[in-house]
């Protein structure tokens, strides 16, 4: 107050007692707060930087939920992918019994050739020095692929390329049948005729001559130098043999049925990887970090199985190794699929380990910048509080000589 006068000695010391206030003011708020810079007046260039490592780590920390919703999509799909292995595994197993059955067929399709040409001078194998010499045998499947055959000659192994191949013997032919594909076994049955009998494996499949479009599961016979003929064109199948294959095909389309539901149920958050839907992460607070999981599609048809028609398909060995390889072939992409699932799970776990490892870093950061050290701030108010003690003292000291002064007056 303007109105009082005070000597210099009690202003000196009202000076301290003001500053020392000042001071604990500030050491008390430090303790309370636990930080050293409350707002940008303490100190700005602190403030404002820690400000931005809190921001930046509160921008990262909200992406680890998405991140962690990723893993659990990923977690799904892994799921989805080890229930249909399981399944086509048992789908597997049901072809194996179709295998171990009897054969379907009492009677199988047979076709006769008999030669025309003109005996070799010097036989070299059981078909030379008869008619069958010079023969040319074609055997044609349903798509159109054709084995060439000649009987005579030097001697040449069932060419895969060229499809072609020269026997001398009937060892030789019946080798190359085998090499060919073809599921047939030829017998002499007379000096200048050949019969050729459907394999056990291909029991099913039926014998033409001269066809021009040849049936599914069928084997078009034709031949120069000679005539082909068909006695048995269709085999005769076995009623309980064929009941037997035909109740392993309801189970195995039941098996099919339920690796389409799978698929469809192996989803998280809306997201499914095994229908093709696409997962697209984000790990860092300005979008550039990224990586996009592209989804597959697993249901029976992405995998390349479908449902069995009774009648068409179990009807032999053929036919179920036919279904067999498709089943090894779903099998082995699957595997490959979860490798690929696995090793993007493994880069998602790693980065949000990170992540969680950098908003860590970017915390203590700020806080380093900003948090007082309690110790030295509560040894800072006990040296004040003293200070504050011996500043009242001497100002009463101060004062000593107006209190005689008043002495005098009384």
């Amino acid at each position: 107050m303007s109105g009082i006068v005070l000597s210099a000695s009690v202003r000196q010391n009202l000076l301290s007692l003001q500053s020392t206030a000042d001071l604990l003011s500030v050491t008390q708020n430090r303790l309370a707060t636990g930080n050293k810079v409350n707002s940008a007046l303490d100190n700005p260039t602190n403030f404002f930087t820690a400000q931005g490592l809190n921001n930046r780590s509160s921008d990262i920390n909200n992406l680890l939920d998405s991140i962690g919703n990723g893993v659990q999509v990923l977690q799904a799909a892994n799921q989805g992918i080890t229930s249909i292995q399981k399944l086509v595994d048992t789908a597997k197993s049901i072809a194996n019994q179709a295998l171990q059955a009897p054969s379907g067929y009492t009677t199988k399709a047979a076709g006769t050739f008999t030669g025309s040409g003109t005996a070799a001078t010097t036989p070299v194998g059981d078909l030379d020095g008869t008619k069958l010499n010079g023969s040319v045998l074609t055997f044609k499947n349903a798509d159109g692929t054709a084995a060439t055959i000649t009987i005579g000659g030097t001697a040449a192994a069932f060419d895969a390329t060229a499809k072609t191949a020269v026997v001398n013997t009937l060892d030789e032919l019946n080798k190359a049948l085998s090499a060919a594909g073809v599921g047939l076994t030829a017998s002499k049955s007379g000096a200048d005729e050949l019969t050729f009998t459907s394999t056990n494996d291909s029991a099913s499949q039926a014998l033409s001559t001269g066809a021009s479009t040849v049936a599914a599961n069928s084997i078009d016979i034709t031949g120069s130098g000679g005539t082909a003929a068909i006695t048995t064109a269709s085999p005769t199948a076995d009623t309980n043999s064929q009941n037997t294959r035909a109740g392993l095909i309801s189970q195995y389309n039941a098996v099919i049925d339920q690796i389409k539901t799978t698929a469809q149920d192996s989803s998280f958050n809306g997201i499914n990887l095994l229908n093709g839907d696409q997962l697209k992460l984000v790990f860092n607070e300005t979008g550039k970090s990224t990586l996009t999981i592209q989804g597959v599609t697993f249901d029976p048809a992405g995998l390349g199985l479908s449902s069995l028609t009774k009648g068409t398909d179990f009807l032999d060995n053929a036919s179920t190794n036919a279904v067999l390889d498709k089943l090894n072939n779903a099998a082995s992409t699957l595997r490959s699929q979860a490798s690929t699932f696995g090793s993007n799970l493994s880069i998602v776990q790693i980065r949000q380990d990170f992540n969680k490892n950098l908003i860590n870093v970017l915390q203590t950061g700020a806080s380093n910048l900003t948090l007082a050290d309690t110790n030295e701030e509560a040894a800072n108010s006990q040296a004040l509080s003293t200070r504050q003690s011996i500043a009242v003292s001497a100002l009463a000291l101060a004062n000593q000589s107006q209190q005689s002064v008043l002495q005098l007056l009384r």
